[in-house]
């Protein structure tokens, strides 16, 4: 079973609350709220998905790299994390 799949209501939740606060965003600049107030909102959007990006970077890295069955499988899950994290440093 994926970690996704395995962590999905876990993860879900973490989208959901970025979800929010993507809505928060939203509410304050039709409000037209101060641009501090919005700069400290998308701070913390920000925020919120580096760190679900980086969970479900370590746990790709722990199950598809340190605890692969087989070298084929290490390999793959590897080249995938280096083209994730090259596109993530865009």
């Amino acid at each position: 079973m994926s970690h996704t799949i395995r962590d999905k209501e876990k993860l879900t939740a973490r989208v959901r609350r970025l979800k929010g606060q993507i809505e928060g965003i939203e509410r304050a600049l039709e409000a037209e709220k101060p641009c501090a107030e919005i700069l400290r909102q998308l701070a913390s959007a920000r925020g919120a998905m580096s760190g679900l990006t980086a969970e479900v970077m370590e746990d790709h890295l722990r199950e598809h790299v340190l605890e692969a069955q087989t070298d084929a499988l290490r390999n793959t899950g590897g080249q995938e994390l280096i083209e994730i994290i090259r596109t993530y440093m865009k």
